[in-house]
C-alpha cells in the first residue's frame, strides 16, 4: 500500500510520520517551493487531543523536540473589558492528562511546521501544486501536478487546506461560507518596555478583551526557549538545550519572544477595502478600532510592526452528509474548516491524522479492508469534525446579536454581568474550566 498525501500542513505531515512509523509507504506533495516556504502565522494552541496525537504519531525524539520548542505554556484564560477590567478568569490548563501524553501547549505555527518536516526530507516533494486526480482501472489513483508530472498510489489523502483542490473535485457539493467575521493580526516584540504594558496575569495566559460593537481582541505572550540570536537559553535543561541546538529546523525559524494581538469584528462593520490595505493601513485601522480602549492596550497597538499585520477573512465549512467512501479521503481544513472561535482547528486535523493512521495500519495488518477502514475513519471524523465546525461558528458569527449597534450593547452588558458573577463563584468556575478541558480532550480515551 502506498499513500499519497496532498499538502504538507499540520495534519498531512503528522499523518506521514505515523505512516512511516507503521512501515506504510507514503509521499507528501507540497505546493511550497522549499522547506523555508510557508513561514507565516502566529501562535497555535495544541490542546490535549493534539498533543496526544503528536505523541502517538511522531518518533519519540521528535516529539521531545516539539515539546522543547514550544513556548511557555499558558495557565490562565482571562476575559476583560476593553478598559482592562477583568470579568472572568479560568486556570488549570497547563496540567497534563492522566496518560501523561496530552497537555495544553503553545507553539509558533512556523516552528510546528519545521518540527513536522524534520525527518521527512526524503518523503516530501516540494513545488508540487496538485491540479486533479484520475481513478485507474486497477483501483489505484493518479495525482497530477501543475508542472506536468504525476504520481500513482493506492490511497489519496487531501490535506491541502481550506481551498482544497482534492475536495473540490471529490466532493464538489461540500461548500465553504463566509462567517461574516474579519480579523487583523499583528505582532509586538516582547521587550522590557512592552512588558510594562502587561499585568502578570496577561503575561502568563491567553487573554480576550470584549468591547462594544462586537469587537474582540486576543492577546497572548509567546516566550520561547531560545534567545534573540537563536541560541538555546540557559536554565531550560541540558537535554532540551541539546535538542534545540541540534534541531535542523531552527535555521528556518525566525520566531523570537513576542506579544500576539488579533482583533476581530463583523465584516459589515469594517471598511470594505480592508483586504486591499497594506501593513501600515491595517495598523491605522487597528488604532482606530481601539481609540477609546485602555491606554496600555492602545500603546501596544501603536507598537505593532506593520510588516506583521495582515487581514483574515474567517470562513467555515458547511456540514455535509456522509458520502460513499473510497480510497480517496480528506483530513483537517480540507474537509472541516472552522473559525478560530474554539481554537481546535489544528487539533482536529491532528486527531484526524491519528485516527486515519490507525485505520490504515489495520489495513496493513489485514484486520480491515481498505474502503471499510476509510469509511470507519470518515464516520467518526464527520461526527467530531463538524461538531467542532458548528461550535466554533457559535463563537465567531458575524450575524450574532452582539455585532448589532443597539442590541449588541445590551448583549455585551448581560455577558459581562454573567461572567462577573461566575468569577466570584469558585465551584462554578472550576466546573466551567473542567468543561472546556473535556472539550479539548483532557480526559478523552486515547
Amino acid at each position: 500500500m502506498h499513500v499519497m498525501i496532498i499538502g504538507a500542513g499540520t495534519g498531512g505531515l503528522a499523518l506521514a510520520h505515523g505512516l512511516r512509523r507503521a512501515g506504510i509507504a507514503c509521499t507528501v506533495f507540497e505546493r511550497d517551493r522549499t522547506r523555508g516556504g510557508g513561514l507565516q502565522g502566529y501562535r497555535v494552541g495544541i490542546d490535549h487531543d493534539g498533543s496526544r496525537a503528536l505523541s502517538r504519531l511522531l518518533p519519540p525524539e521528535l516529539f521531545d523536540t516539539f515539546v522543547a520548542t514550544c513556548a511557555r505554556t499558558p495557565d490562565h484564560f482571562t476575559m476583560y473589558t476593553e478598559k482592562y477590567k477583568e470579568v472572568l478568569s479560568l486556570s488549570g490548563f497547563a496540567r497534563a492528562s492522566e496518560d501523561g501524553a496530552g497537555a495544553e501547549r503553545s507553539v509558533s505555527r512556523m516552528t510546528l511546521r519545521q518540527v513536522l518536516l524534520t525527518g521527512l526530507e526524503d518523503l516530501v516533494r516540494f513545488d508540487k501544486a496538485f491540479t486533479h486526480y484520475e481513478r485507474n482501472p486497477d483501483g489505484t489513483v493518479t495525482a497530477h501536478f501543475e508542472d506536468g508530472t504525476s504520481a500513482t498510489g493506492d490511497v489519496l489523502v487531501g490535506a491541502d487546506g481550506t481551498n482544497s483542490r482534492v475536495r473540490r473535485q471529490y466532493l464538489p457539493h461540500a461548500e465553504l461560507k463566509d462567517a461574516g467575521i474579519t480579523a487583523i493580526g499583528g505582532k509586538v516584540p516582547l521587550t522590557d518596555i512592552t512588558r510594562t504594558l502587561l499585568t502578570d496575569k496577561t503575561a502568563d495566559g491567553v487573554n480576550l478583551f470584549l468591547a462594544p460593537g462586537g469587537y474582540s481582541l486576543i492577546l497572548h505572550v509567546m516566550r520561547f526557549p531560545w534567545d534573540e540570536n537563536g541560541a538555546p537559553r540557559s536554565g531550560i535543561g541540558a537535554t532540551d538545550a541539546d535538542l534545540i541546538k541540534n534541531w535542523p529546523g531552527l535555521q528556518f525559524d525566525n520566531t523570537r519572544d513576542y506579544i500576539m494581538l488579533g482583533i476581530s469584528g463583523a465584516t459589515r462593520n469594517l471598511p470594505a477595502d480592508i483586504h486591499e490595505r497594506d501593513g501600515a493601513g491595517l495598523c491605522e485601522l487597528f488604532r482606530e478600532l481601539t481609540r477609546t480602549w485602555d491606554a496600555r492596550l492602545r500603546a501596544l497597538v501603536d507598537l505593532v510592526d506593520p510588516s506583521t499585520c495582515f487581514p483574515i477573512r474567517i470562513r467555515t465549512s458547511v456540514p455535509v452528509e456522509q458520502w460513499p467512501s473510497s480510497n480517496i479521503t480528506l483530513i483537517g481544513d480540507a474537509i472541516h474548516t472552522m473559525t478560530p472561535g474554539r481554537g481546535v482547528g489544528a487539533n482536529t486535523a491532528l486527531r484526524d491524522a491519528l485516527l486515519l493512521c490507525r485505520n490504515l495500519t489495520a489495513v496493513r495488518d489485514g484486520r480491515m479492508p481498505l474502503v471499510p477502514a476509510v469509511r470507519d475513519y470518515e464516520t467518526q471524523m464527520i461526527d467530531y469534525g463538524f461538531d467542532a465546525v458548528r461550535k466554533s461558528l457559535e463563537q465567531m458569527d458575524g450575524n450574532a446579536p452582539i455585532h448589532r449597534p443597539v442590541l449588541g450593547r445590551a448583549v455585551l452588558a448581560a455577558m459581562r454581568t454573567g461572567m462577573r458573577l461566575v468569577n466570584h463563584l469558585p465551584p462554578v468556575k472550576r466546573k466551567m474550566a473542567a468543561s472546556m478541558q473535556a472539550y479539548r480532550g483532557q480526559d478523552r480515551d486515547a
